[in-house]
């Protein structure tokens, strides 16, 4: 990425084919555009602003300089397969509705929406879902909270044979429940989905810090992952959460998430952990045989973090939630005899992620310095171990489930 002087981006999306003048408010600095082809993913440009403007002719330039020549792109299949989409949230109405408006929106026209609220204080996202009158927009109370206890009622109500899931804070694009359907219609043998996450707004250092130092898009170049094809450029296989995508954005055939037993409730917010639900069921599904699949035509739009106390928050839960996944791999003999010879790699690749978000600002960010940050995150993946032991106690006494990462 091009850096910037300070100040806030503006986020925006181009057909690589046909660049456009921007003219914006004159507080940006710069404009962060996502580049397609065909309204298919092929890169991210930024340009530089003066008094919010720019020409096509700059635009163009700068995406030329930054991408390098233009590569023929093949449409992503789509299809008009039914679909669900679940949304597990709290207390977060507002969301709710800009959510399922992004997703009633696409290009999809056998779409069903499930929202799940998770032991709700007050009936505000029910009556927002119930505001749609539709019945293709169902609401779910669920009285337990968490996460991936949401998801897990979503994948039990649901009577499609896909069922995609994204965040109330995300806005999915036009094409992203048809992409969805028409990947798995294409390829028999795949049974979970991810794609990218970009940011919706960069107005604020910690929306800007969330973006470049956490990285919730993982390229522009489709890739599928299975235990007898193992990726030559991560060591660390299959247990490298990060490599598959993130909740916000993944899609699993039913039957396929039913079998391995859906979300594992110690994990994901909500939790006592705060985190590492996705990234388990993900590497689970690979342990178990599935093959999971990376599609940059799949994508949404996430509001990111907007304040220090926010960010410090959602760093704490990956940090925790990594804890916690390792330490469900440490549990697992069969997993932790697999995961010890990987434990060199793994350690590099946590100083890798460490430096990335340090050069990021993420430290900074959330109100800390890097060699503080960097403390605090080795002390909350300590506690995510212990976290994830009571947690796992805890859903078994509630009757949640608690799948085992590796089936006997």
């Amino acid at each position: 990425m091009v850096n910037p002087r300070p100040g806030p981006i503006r986020v925006g999306q181009i057909e690589r084919s046909d660049p456009e003048d921007i003219t914006a408010d004159p507080r940006y600095v710069a404009a962060r555009l996502l580049v397609t082809v065909g309204g298919t993913p092929v890169g991210l440009a930024t340009v530089e602003l003066t008094d919010g403007k720019a020409t096509a002719e700059q635009v163009r330039a700068a995406v030329d300089a930054q991408l390098g020549p233009e590569r023929e792109v093949l449409p992503p299949a789509t299809s008009t397969e039914p679909i669900s989409v679940v949304i597990a949230t709290r207390n977060r109405a507002e969301s709710v509705q800009r959510c399922v408006r992004a997703v009633l929106a696409g290009d999809h026209p056998a779409v069903t929406v499930i929202v799940i609220d998770n032991d709700p204080a007050d009936d505000s996202t029910r009556q927002v879902v119930e505001g749609f009158g539709r019945a293709d927009v169902r609401y779910v109370r669920e009285t337990r909270r968490g996460a991936s206890v949401g998801r897990n009622r979503g994948l039990a109500e649901a009577e499609t044979p896909i069922v995609a899931f994204t965040d109330d804070d995300t806005e999915p694009d036009v094409a992203w429940a048809s992409r969805i359907a028409g990947a798995f219609a294409g390829d028999s043998g795949l049974a979970c989905l991810s794609g990218p996450v970009f940011a919706a707004r960069l107005d604020t250092d910690q929306e800007q810090a969330s973006e470049f130092g956490l990285v919730w898009n993982k390229g522009f170049q489709g890739r599928r992952f299975r235990m007898s094809e193992p990726p030559p450029d991560s060591p660390i296989f299959p247990f490298s959460p990060g490599l598959y995508g993130i909740g916000a954005n993944f899609a699993v055939r039913t039957d396929a998430g039913r079998r391995v037993g859906g979300m594992d409730e110690a994990l994901g917010p909500g939790s006592p952990a705060l985190g590492g639900e996705d990234g388990e069921f993900m590497v689970r599904l690979v342990l178990a045989g599935h093959a999971v699949a990376y599609l940059p035509g799949v994508f949404v739009w996430h509001h990111h973090r907007s304040s220090p106390d926010e960010l410090r928050k959602q760093v704490r839960g990956y940090a925790m939630g990594l804890g916690a996944f390792l330490t469900k791999i440490a549990l697992d003999r069969r997993a932790g005899l697999m995961a010890v010879r990987r434990l060199p790699a793994a350690v590099n690749q946590m100083r890798h992620i460490s430096e990335r978000e340090a050069a990021a600002g993420v430290g900074d960010s959330a109100g800390g310095d890097p060699a503080s940050t960097n403390a605090e995150r080795l002390r909350w993946m300590i506690s995510g171990g212990s976290a994830y032991v009571r947690g796992r106690r805890a859903a078994r006494q509630a009757g949640g489930r608690v799948p085992p990462l590796v089936r006997r």
